[in-house]
This record gives C-alpha cells, sequence and structure tokens, in this order.
C-alpha cells in the first residue's frame, strides 16, 4: 500500500546560500530606510497658516490709511496748524521719502529679530504714529509723528513678499493678491470714509485721523504669536528656524526650504527640491552673506525698481491730485472725493485676479502692457473730456493703478531663495520710492506755472511709456541669481 511521503527540504549547495544572502542583503541595501518623523517634517499647523494670513490681511489693511486720510482732511489740517501751503506741498512726496530711507533697514532687521518680528514692530510704529500725530500741535511734530507711522508702513512694505515666500512657498500669486486686496480695500476705504468718520466724531480733524491707529492696534494682535512661534516653515529644516543667530533664514525671514520655484508661474514644482532642503539652506546662507551691492548688477533687479518706482509716481500722484483735477473740471467736491475712492477700490478685486493670473504666466509683459494702455487711455480721456467721462477714466486708472500687486508678485517670482526675495525686495521697493519722490512735486509745480493741467496729465501719461518698458523687463522669465 503506498504511503504518503513528506519530502524532505532540500538544502541548496553552499554557493547558492551565499548568493542568495548576497543578494538578499544587496535587496536589503536597496530598500529605503523608514523615514522617522522628527521636526525636519513636521511644518506649521493648519491654524498657524490661518493666523499668519489674518495677519497679512490686516498688516495690508493698514499700509495706506496713514496716507489718504490725510489726503482726505489736508486742509483742515493746514487749517489747524497754521501749516504753509509749501509745506502742504511738500507732504504728499513725503511717504515715497520714508519708504525709500526706511525701507533699506528692513533686511537688517529682519536678519536681525525675524521678519515676523519686525512687521509687529511695524504695526505697533503706525498705531503710535497714527494717535500722536493729530494731537502735537505744531508742523514739525506732525511731520515727525507721521514719520514714524510711514517707517512702520515701509519696512512691512518691504517685508509682506517675504513673508508670503516663507509661509506659502506654493501659493506665491494667491496670498500676494490676497494681501495687496487687502491694501487697496484699506485705501478705497480711508479716501471715502475719513470725512463722515470726522462728522460722526463731532467734526475734530484730530479724532477723524486718530481713529485708523485702531485698525493698526489690530493688525499687531496676530504678528505676536508669530514673535513667540518657532515652528519652521513649510519645506524648512528645524536648524533653520527663525530667530536670533540662526542664520539664514533669519537673514530673511523667508525659507526657500522645497520651493526651487516661486509659484505657480516657476514652470517646476515647488515640491522638486523637497530631498534637498539642506542644499537650499546652503544656498540661502552664501546668499546672505553675498555683498549686498551684488544685486544692482541685476538687469531684472534694475527693471523691477524702475517698474516700481513708475507706478508707484503713478499711485501718489492719483492720490494727491486727482480730486482737484475733477474738481477744476467741475465736478462737485464730494463727487471728486469718491472718484478717488472708486479709483482706489478697483485694486480689490483686480488686487487678487491680477497676481493668480501672473503667477500661471512664465513672463508678465502682456499684463504690464495691459495695464499701461488702460492708463495711456485714462489720461487721455482725463486730458480731453475731465468731467463729462469722469466716471470712466477713475475706473480706467484705477486698473492702471493695479501694477502695483503686479510688483510684488514679480519680486516674489523673481529670486530663487527666500533671501534673495528679501534682497530684490529691499532694493526694488527703497530705489522705486526714491524714484518716485520728485512726481508729485512736479505735478504741483507744472500746474502752478502752467495756470492749468495740460501738462501734468501730458506727463502722466508720458511716463507710462517708461513704466510699460521696465515692467516688461522685469517680467522676462528669469531670476536675478542668474544674472549676479
Amino acid at each position: 500500500m503506498p504511503h504518503d511521503e513528506t519530502p524532505a527540504p532540500t538544502q541548496a549547495p553552499p554557493q547558492t546560500q551565499t548568493l542568495n544572502r548576497s543578494s538578499a542583503g544587496s535587496s536589503a541595501a536597496r530598500l529605503p530606510a523608514p523615514r522617522l518623523p522628527g521636526p525636519v517634517d513636521a511644518g506649521p499647523a493648519p491654524w498657524l497658516l490661518r493666523l499668519i494670513a489674518v495677519g497679512l490681511v490686516l498688516a495690508a489693511l493698514n499700509l495706506r490709511p496713514a496716507i489718504t486720510s490725510l489726503g482726505a482732511l489736508l486742509e483742515e489740517v493746514r487749517e489747524g496748524l497754521h501749516m504753509s501751503g509749501s509745506v502742504a506741498g511738500v507732504l504728499t512726496s513725503v511717504p515715497p521719502l520714508c519708504f525709500a530711507v526706511f525701507g533699506v533697514m528692513a533686511p537688517r532687521l529682519a536678519r536681525r529679530f525675524g521678519a515676523g518680528t519686525v512687521v509687529c514692530a511695524g504695526m505697533a510704529a503706525i498705531a503710535a504714529g497714527l494717535v500722536i500725530r493729530p494731537y502735537v500741535g505744531s508742523t514739525a511734530g506732525f511731520l515727525a509723528a507721521s514719520a514714524l507711522a510711514l517707517m512702520g508702513i515701509a519696512v512691512s512694505n518691504i517685508l509682506m513678499p517675504v513673508i508670503v515666500k516663507r509661509w506659502f512657498p506654493d501659493r506665491v500669486g494667491t496670498m500676494t493678491g490676497l494681501y495687496s486686496m487687502a491694501l487697496a480695500l484699506g485705501t478705497a476705504l480711508a479716501a471715502a470714509v475719513t470725512v463722515p468718520l470726522t462728522g460722526a466724531l463731532g467734526g475734530n480733524w484730530q479724532s477723524g485721523l486718530a481713529v485708523w491707529a485702531v485698525l493698526a492696534a489690530l493688525a499687531v494682535l496676530p504678528w505676536i504669536v508669530l514673535v513667540r512661534d518657532r515652528t519652521p516653515a513649510p519645506g524648512q529644516p528645524a536648524a533653520t528656524r527663525p530667530g536670533r543667530g540662526s542664520g539664514a533664514a533669519s537673514a530673511s525671514g523667508a525659507a526657500s526650504g522645497s520651493a526651487e520655484g516661486s509659484g505657480p508661474a516657476s514652470g517646476s514644482a515647488s515640491g522638486a527640491a523637497s530631498g534637498s532642503a539642506s542644499a537650499s539652506g546652503a544656498a540661502d546662507a552664501r546668499s546672505a552673506e553675498a555683498p549686498a551691492l551684488r544685486i544692482t548688477r541685476s538687469r531684472t533687479a534694475w527693471g523691477l525698481a524702475c517698474f516700481f518706482g513708475l507706478q508707484a509716481t503713478a499711485a501718489y500722484i492719483t492720490m494727491g491730485w486727482m480730486p482737484q483735477i475733477f474738481r477744476d473740471a467741475g465736478v462737485p467736491a464730494g463727487t471728486a472725493g469718491v472718484l478717488l475712492a472708486v479709483t482706489m477700490a478697483m485694486g480689490v478685486p483686480l488686487a487678487f485676479v491680477i497676481p493668480r493670473v501672473a503667477g500661471r504666466l512664465r513672463q508678465q509683459g502682456p499684463i504690464v502692457v495691459v495695464l499701461g494702455l488702460c492708463g495711456l487711455i485714462g489720461y487721455t480721456g482725463l486730458y480731453l473730456v475731465p468731467a463729462a467721462g469722469a466716471w470712466a477714466w477713475a475706473l480706467l486708472l484705477g486698473v492702471a493703478n493695479c501694477a502695483f500687486p503686479l510688483a510684488l508678485t514679480m519680486i516674489g517670482m523673481r529670486s530663487r531663495t527666500g533671501a534673495g526675495v528679501v534682497r530684490l525686495s529691499a532694493f526694488a521697493q527703497s530705489t522705486g520710492y526714491l524714484l518716485s519722490i520728485p512726481g508729485p512735486l512736479l505735478v504741483g509745480v507744472l500746474y502752478q506755472h502752467s495756470g492749468g493741467w495740460g501738462l501734468p496729465i501730458a506727463l502722466m501719461a508720458g511716463l507710462m511709456i517708461p513704466q510699460m518698458v521696465a515692467g516688461v523687463l522685469a517680467g522676462r522669465d528669469r531670476t536675478i541669481e542668474d544674472e549676479c
């Protein structure tokens, strides 16, 4: 009777066993080591990113009311402080002057204390300046307190793109649009409601100016958390946390981390360098230690600076003189103020849309040209039929003024690293604001000597041509690291 037999296991020859062990060893060597959780992988909590977004919006809301609220009550301020007409004229050029002078301080302060800390201090300076200046009782004190508020605005202006680059490296266009929209909203609100607020507060111009300090004080609160927080930004190694003495990360307040590009328009995935975070950190360190003047070798940086300066010139001429242009054409004073508010309000939706579109394009030159053409048409209409087409010209000039959020978007896209962004932001904005200082003064001089608005409007229209040229140059698909 046959019986079941269990076959005995066969033993491989010694050579085969050796080969199997070698093959298994090499296979084991090829297997990836288990990835242990650690501070390098632990990104910021979702609530922290939401808080940073709220902080960006509140900060942006405070970057223009100090200027446009004063414009709405300039006549009352002149009478209250016995301010001469020439000093009042200088006031229209003080903001870009302060932005140019104090803006250069932002990179050094960010290296020392971190970008979030500097923005927090900037909001506190805005609140202090706005609450002090109406009550100092002298022209010199008013100018000094205004300079304090403008200093806070200047450093925050510089560091907004840096905060975006550091915490939202894959959403540069979206977040730039968000805070640009908030900036335009704050500008329009201050232009439109300062006079009604003053009336509601008893008709006292001091109260009408000081009330804007409340909004600045609110903006301090979310940034206090960032002063204390040491969470690494997305893709940033824990060793490069921002803070005093933290090297490259604190130098820029931004971590390039895994963001080799600058958002959707970088042409490459922003997470492509996630395995090379330390290499990016080293690149940031080398960039931070490079001589500061090296950026002047970049044609892209100069193009951005000129583009920024020319759009700032147009913006401050608009904020300072456009209501007077409409009033001289027969438009009632109240309507002229509303027209300015409409021009500023155009930036609310477009400041969100334009950066998103720009972030999806490799070159931003076409957007620059469209905005410039809107400005040319608006100024032409303002020259020919200022009163009859006032609303159309206000809308077109509002579209042209959206060159500002486009410039901020290009700053975030024209450098590979966070350190490069902060240096480019400081250079472009400080140089640009310096270039914009003579514009409002020159318009006033031409108006006074010509007795009309023909020459000033021709000047404003003529400046749109070099603005388009500089913007096309700055919008090319390259970075400052390619040129320095």
